[in-house]
């Protein structure tokens, strides 16, 4: 919500400055996003006027002009047609930045043409502050030499914009905002009386209301002869201010009364409406072209305005086009209605539509401000359109008032530890518009229309706490727990947090992404069920749960690839969705790494590929507490992997604890990306929680006092053998004497039968008490020959 400083003083008598504003709103719970100063940005200029000008020697279109300026008598070099002696006009000193066409002035004088200028003078579009580009400003009113140009533009009024939280619709009204400040003592609130205009005629517009439910009460009237046109400026200055562009009075005026008093109107061509209005429930089938251009279809569950030729609006949501307002329209409808948050939330949740009146009454518009806001907007309009205002007509009634709040005046001492005399309660609940029954110790407080969320004594003693101010809470340590403060995590905690650790210090950057994909993304890896589709999705494109985290990572990397990042490793530890089951969120620490080999004045490095994703897996399970060499190496399960560069870890056959190695080109070319990509993810919840909790103790160091043994064997096997199930056969030889097994070759080719290839192994074998004799050396190896021979392979001779 955005508003100036001085159309906050419409509502607000105060000398405050805008500091002070701002402390004021942070006290009171309106949490100040930023300060706009449109003043800043034209600090530089100041108003400058022509004493005497003449044609350039060398140039028929330019002008040398004498200026008047706060700088002094200056000569500036000019080719606006406009210039004439005695003009007002806005100057630039040399050095000035122009926003309006993003340069800057040189800092010393510059010729033109021979002539040398001593700065600028600019037109509205050159300072950013209009379209005209046809001349210099020509600058008219109370305005002097070195007059600031804000000043004499009235430019110099702050903007603040500030987050209003989902219960307090009237904080989108300024009036809203001045109560609460008025109530703080930063002011006296003294809002703009309305007062009723009396009708010339009936109206000729009749209006019903078929859904009471949906629409208690609407109300509106015509004013005939009308002469639309431009909004007053200082109407237009407001809206540009808070970043809304004035269309025409009709129009604008609507805008302006919802920013003011959160008071949503709507307004109708009466030439092109066909019958009277009537608020209903939708039908199906039933269409209709919207203001924003857009075909919308009526449901059941919406509430629709309608006329004899079908729907010209949904409800609280968007006009539509048929009916609009223009510049020619002569008589005009204004619609004052109320319509249910509930109905109006779901509205606009099943159409898409994003609109201001949306925005406010999804939240709760004040249920007593339907006549105020017509009577406003008819006053408006009459002032600056001319015409004759109809009979005020009514459908329905308003509705029901809010029950009176039982309130403690004990609760603000037990809630708040704060001690308020009686009366500066009182003074409190007064000045936010509540009604006070005193009954003793406890109070019946009836909460003014505009706040519908206040329903307990809590909700009454917040309220008083927040004028008084959160700084007069008392500060009261929390007591220190016994044996001192402890950090608790569960193991599953524990493991995430270690496994974010080791990937970033293995040289990967962590991720946060979104916990959806679309579905079409969900299906490519493997998800997409129905179940998982999200019915109400924060954006079309995350409309199901994810299930992997892969596709958010490899989307991340390729944006960086495209802004020419290199060597992007990028992963995430969160959860993942494989049902919607209670047990089906597992949690998952995935990685993506997009191999691109690194010039080196030494030589190419390596890229990143399939054993360094399987050393980096491996290292995060053995920082989770389990020992990864034990876990069995096997094909990829899932789709998305490409077959033949990837592998599985296994924690028995059908227990994945991690898949890794490239992605499928079919997966990735889904997720629009034509680059090779290697990645791995871990299934936390797959590896077993230890029986006790680990410590950070390293081990015991033991120490080798004999040199190791190294032997080297090759064995033929067949190709579908893995080299991992003979590394396995040769460590069981002899668990506790060998330490070690390394493939060094793998060969193919002449000299071996087709169908088979020859794998080499390096066995390292460590003394332990006293050195090995030949014959034992020989015995080892015999075991791990017969290992190996188990699976089918041949020592090769």
């Amino acid at each position: 919500m955005k508003f100036t400083v001085s159309w906050l003083q419409d509502h607000l008598h105060t000398k405050a400055s805008t500091d002070e504003i701002l402390a004021a709103m942070t006290r009171a719970g309106l949490e100040v996003e930023s300060v706009e100063n449109p003043a800043e940005a034209l600090s530089t200029f100041t108003v400058a006027q022509i004493k005497s000008f003449e044609k350039h020697p060398d140039a028929d279109k330019l002008n040398v002009c004498t200026v008047d300026t706060v700088d002094g008598e200056k000569q500036i070099v000019c080719g606006a047609p406009n210039v004439r002696q005695g003009m007002f006009a806005v100057y630039a000193p040399l050095g000035a930045y122009i926003p309006g066409v993003d340069f800057s002035l040189d800092k010393k004088p510059r010729k033109i043409r021979g002539v040398e200028s001593y700065g600028m003078m600019c037109s509205a579009k050159e300072l950013g502050v209009g379209e005209a580009n046809e001349g210099i400003m020509d600058l008219q009113g109370k305005v002097k030499v070195g007059m600031p140009l804000a000043e004499a533009l009235e430019l110099d009024d702050p903007v603040i914009d500030f987050e209003v939280t989902p219960n307090r619709p009237d904080w989108l009204g300024v009036l809203g905002i001045a109560r609460d400040l008025a109530a703080t003592g930063l002011g006296k609130f003294a809002p703009m009386q309305v007062k009723p205009v009396n009708g010339t005629h009936p109206c000729p517009v009749t209006v019903t209301t078929e859904a009471p439910e949906a629409c208690p009460v609407f109300a509106g009237r015509v004013i005939k002869g009308v002469k639309n046109g431009p909004s007053p400026d200082w109407m237009q200055a407001r809206l540009k201010a808070v970043g809304i562009l004035p269309k025409n009075m009709l129009v604008d005026v609507t805008n302006y009364i919802s920013l003011d008093r959160c008071r949503p109107l709507h307004v109708y061509d009466v030439a092109k409406l066909q019958g009277g209005l009537t608020a209903r429930l939708g039908r199906e089938g039933e269409t209709f072209l919207a203001l924003d251009g857009k075909e919308y279809t009526a449901t059941e569950d919406i509430c629709v305005i309608a006329d004899d030729s079908g729907v010209v609006g949904f409800g609280g949501v968007m006009g539509g086009a048929s009916t609009g307002v223009s510049d020619e329209t002569v008589d005009v409808f204004i619609e004052s209605a109320w319509f249910d948050p509930l109905r109006t939330a779901r509205t606009g949740r099943a159409t898409g539509i994003i609109s201001d009146a949306r925005y406010r009454f999804e939240r709760g518009v004040d249920t007593q401000s339907c006549l105020e806001g017509l009577e406003l907007a008819t006053m408006l309009i009459l002032e600056t359109c001319g015409g004759e205002a109809s009979d005020v007509t009514i459908a329905g009634a308003n509705p029901k008032p809010q029950k009176p709040v039982q309130f403690y005046l004990n609760d603000v001492k037990r809630l708040t530890g704060v001690e308020l005399k009686t009366a500066e309660i009182r003074q409190i609940i007064k000045d936010l518009g509540g009604d006070i029954e005193d009954a003793g110790e406890a109070w019946y407080v009836a909460p003014p229309s505009w706040r519908r969320d206040l329903e307990q004594s809590a909700d009454m003693v917040e309220e008083i706490i927040r004028i008084k101010g959160y700084d007069a809470l008392p500060l009261t340590s929390m007591p220190q727990p016994e044996g001192g403060v402890r950090q608790v995590l569960t193991e599953p905690q524990r493991r995430m947090r270690t496994g974010r650790r080791v990937m970033a210090a293995r040289g990967f950057f962590e991720a946060v992404t979104w916990s959806f994909v679309s579905k079409a993304e969900a299906t490519a890896f493997g998800g997409g069920a129905k179940e998982m589709v999200v019915d109400n999705p924060v954006a079309s494109e995350l409309d199901c749960m994810r299930p992997s985290i892969l596709p958010n990572l490899i989307k991340a990397a390729q944006k960086n690839a495209d802004f020419s990042q290199r060597d992007i490793r990028l992963f995430e530890a969160g959860p993942v969705y494989l049902g919607d089951g209670p047990k089906d969120q597992r949690r998952y620490i995935s990685a993506i790494a997009r191999p691109e080999t690194v010039r080196n004045w030494v030589g190419k490095a390596e890229p990143y590929d399939i054993y360094a994703a399987k050393a980096d897996v491996m290292a995060l399970i053995d920082a989770l507490g389990h020992d990864a060499s034990k876990l069995m190496v096997m094909e990829p399960v899932s789709d998305h992997w490409h077959p033949g560069r990837s592998a599985t870890l296994r924690l028995g056959p059908k227990n994945v604890v991690a898949e890794f190695g490239e992605l499928h080109p079919r997966a990735l070319k889904a997720l629009g990306v034509d680059s090779n990509m290697v990645g791995f993810e871990v299934n936390v919840d797959a590896l077993p929680l230890p029986k006790k909790v680990g410590v950070k103790t390293k081990p015991v160091l033991e120490k080798q006092a004999l040199t190791p043994i190294r032997r080297d064997f090759a064995f033929v096997v067949k190709d579908e053998v893995a080299a991992g199930d003979l590394i396995k056969g040769a460590q069981g030889a002899d668990k506790k004497m060998i330490t070690g097994v390394n493939v060094f070759d793998v060969y193919v080719g002449k000299g071996v039968e087709e169908g088979h290839k020859s794998i080499a192994l390096e066995v390292t074998i460590q003394p332990g008490e006293k050195t090995l004799t030949d014959a034992e050396i020989d015995a080892i190896s015999k075991k791990i020959i017969a290992n190996i021979e188990k699976l089918g392979g041949t020592l090769r001779g």
